[in-house]
């Protein structure tokens, strides 16, 4: 984990963000953080460059952690972030989401959600009134399919071994009764495999709503993160379904890590 990118635009929830990262990462050797901000008109470079500096001086107070500041002038937001995560080999970038209202998820949360579509990082999406915890518990979200080639295991492995969290893995379906089916429990044993240096614990809820059970779940166990993987939906699920990714990050108070299979 060396380089993180930190978008800020100077809104309450960016900032927060901002936040959220410094003391998340304080103490972890070798790790960079770039605050980056992007300006859409030239005459603004000076005073974003004043305000990223005033914001690195107040984080400085948050915790023990390199901080770099970049402004640039560009178009598209997400095209230009990806560009620097890629030029930067960045691990991770860190950022904020806002509003549950359908306008505000259109216009202003939609930036995180589309940054985890570009499948070039993980993306740590933090809501606007979550705040920093020790992480001591993260749950994996996982649907039990094909397990092995779905699941993102190197850059999972990565946060735990930085954190040591307790691990959680959770299935959420409407058809778990007594007992679990044969795939259910092979696929079991391949996750159990995969993450055995954990120790991971596992959940089998019988809900029908997934995303209602994921958070009643992490408030429960006093969850600090929820990690999902983000899938390509197939024609049927895009029209008659909905994406997990974007309903858990809108409605969450925990942080939600997020990466694509």
């Amino acid at each position: 984990m060396n380089t993180v990118i930190v978008p800020v635009d100077f809104s309450p929830t960016s900032v927060n963000a901002a936040r959220y990262a410094i003391q998340l990462l304080s103490g972890h050797y070798g790790v960079s953080v770039i605050l980056y901000h992007l300006d859409e008109k030239n005459n603004q470079a000076g005073e974003s460059i004043k305000k990223l500096e005033a914001l690195k001086k107040e984080l400085a107070d948050s915790g023990i952690v390199k901080i770099e500041l970049l402004s640039e002038q560009g178009g598209d937001f997400i095209d230009e972030l990806e560009k620097l995560v890629r030029h930067r080999q960045a691990y991770m970038v860190i950022m904020g989401i806002t509003g549950r209202s359908a306008i505000a998820q259109t216009l202003v949360g939609s930036n995180a959600l589309k940054m985890v579509e570009r499948k070039v990082c993980p993306v740590l999406i933090i809501p606007p009134q979550a705040k920093f915890k020790e992480v001591k518990n993260v749950l994996l979200t996982s649907d039990f399919k094909n397990v092995l080639a779905s699941t993102p295991s190197v850059p999972i492995k990565k946060m735990l071994k930085t954190f040591r969290p307790n691990l959680h893995i959770i299935n959420v379906d409407s058809n778990h009764y007594v007992a679990l089916t044969e795939d259910y429990q092979a696929q079991r044993t391949q996750l159990r495999d995969m993450f055995n240096e954990f120790n991971p614990e596992f959940y089998f809820l019988g809900w029908y709503d997934v995303d209602e059970a994921i958070n009643q779940f992490a408030n429960d166990k006093n969850i600090d993160f929820i990690i999902v993987i983000h899938k390509e939906h197939s024609l049927v699920s895009k029209i008659f379904g909905k994406s997990h990714t974007k309903a858990l990050a809108y409605h969450s108070s925990v942080p939600v890590f997020a990466l694509h299979e």
